[in-house]
């Protein structure tokens, strides 16, 4: 079964994706983007996008002029996230159980004068433990930056021809080197614009699902306290669980022998797709692909993005995807539960109580036992490689 699915990520790429994301060096025409692109579930970025007809039009000479800025947004409130690391929506250490337990961590939001969250972004620092970063979502550019409408197009016309509709949402990014977006997927179909700085993408496609070790984790918030200057991360009650993918790219040197035994089918699989989207580019990201996501910034200390997202269609390929992720890979039980043990091991001496987020789900591995008896999971694979093969 595991042989199958690692064989399903190798073809993807034979036969579709290749082993680096497409550039292309001027918008492509509606029927072009859909053909190649969309009807594929493959990225591509468009380079000096910006700066051609039918893209968003951003008036990138007004953006990266903080007085700009500043006055059209002098009287607005936005939406300003902050942690202590730069880390939101992210896995923290759990507030109340061992060290090596996770749990999903959110950012602490604070309403905040757009000329302050500017201020409060650049003066970010690690060594302070606090990190602000303008990354509201939830259509915030229609929203909260309204006052920014003038100067981009309300939406891109060739992507919105080839997908018969317009954006849901719109969002505006505003922060630095220090915020890192972690490993997840949207249901939306992503066209992502860079105005100023870079942003410097991981990208994995849905195929290798199982290469980010998905587990649930409970659900937990940042507060940040003025009078303090500190951060509390206190789980939600009642207790929420959030899946979320296991995998960090870039552990520190310490960390990295353990976390490549902990996640060995991302480190030793196929390399990640990496693309660096610079000012003027937009990157085209697929609905359900996988991105982590770093950033670098202009000579003014700040990156800004704006991107556009559309609703996916909900058709074939989002069933062939939850049917592949319904297939457990035996080598994640396997290692989950060597690595509990090791714990288990080493907290022995001093009569510590094994609890893990990262527990292997007893009720997974015996399905992977039942699937390994009979051989149906390995032939069900096979079946949706063949089928993929087939569709390109």
């Amino acid at each position: 079964m595991g042989e199958s699915i690692e064989k399903l990520w190798e073809e993807v790429r034979e036969l579709s994706l290749g082993t680096q994301v497409e550039r292309l060096p001027s918008p492509p025409t509606p029927l072009e983007f859909l053909r190649h692109f969309v009807s594929q579930n493959k990225p591509c970025l468009i380079s000096n996008s910006t700066h051609h007809h039918h893209s968003p039009s951003l008036s990138l000479s007004l953006w990266s002029s903080d007085l700009h800025l500043l006055r059209s947004l002098s009287s607005s409130t936005v939406s300003l996230h902050l942690t202590p690391s730069g880390r939101a929506d992210s896995l923290a250490p759990h507030p109340s159980l061992p060290s090596d337990s996770l749990c999903f961590a959110s950012a602490h939001v604070e309403p905040t004068p757009f000329p302050l969250a500017l201020r409060s972004i650049y003066s970010s620092d690690i060594d302070s433990k606090l990190v602000a970063y303008a990354q509201q979502q939830n259509d915030c550019f229609r929203t909260e930056y309204a006052g920014l409408a003038g100067d981009c197009e309300a939406h891109i016309d060739w992507a919105s021809e080839a997908l018969g509709c317009f954006p849901e949402a719109v969002n505006l990014w505003i922060g630095n080197e220090l915020s890192v977006t972690s490993f997840h997927k949207d249901h939306y179909e992503n066209l992502y614009a860079v105005v100023t700085g870079e942003k410097h993408f991981l990208l994995l496609p849905p195929t290798d699902v199982h290469r980010m070790y998905i587990r649930d984790y409970p659900a937990a918030h940042y507060h940040y306290s003025k009078d303090s200057g500190g951060f509390k991360l206190e789980l939600e009650d009642p207790v929420r669980y959030v899946p979320w993918c296991s995998v960090d790219p870039y552990p520190s040197p310490e960390n990295m022998k353990m976390e490549k035994l902990k996640f060995p089918l991302y480190f030793d699989g196929p390399k990640p797709f990496e693309v660096t989207v610079k000012a003027g580019d937009i990157l085209y990201l697929p609905s359900m692909w996988f991105h982590h996501v770093r950033q670098t910034p202009d000579s003014r200390g700040r990156t800004i993005a704006i991107n556009y997202w559309y609703d996916m269609q909900f058709d074939i390929k989002y069933a062939y995807f939850n049917f592949l992720q319904s297939i457990p890979h035996p080598s994640i039980s396997l290692h989950d539960q060597t690595l509990h043990e090791m714990r288990c091991v080493e907290s022995s001496s001093d009569k510590s109580i094994c609890v893990s987020a990262d527990e292997p789900d007893t009720n997974v591995k015996e399905r992977v036992n039942v699937t390994d008896n009979n051989g149906d999971s390995d032939d069900a694979v096979s079946k949706l490689v063949h089928s993929l093969r087939s569709s390109c």
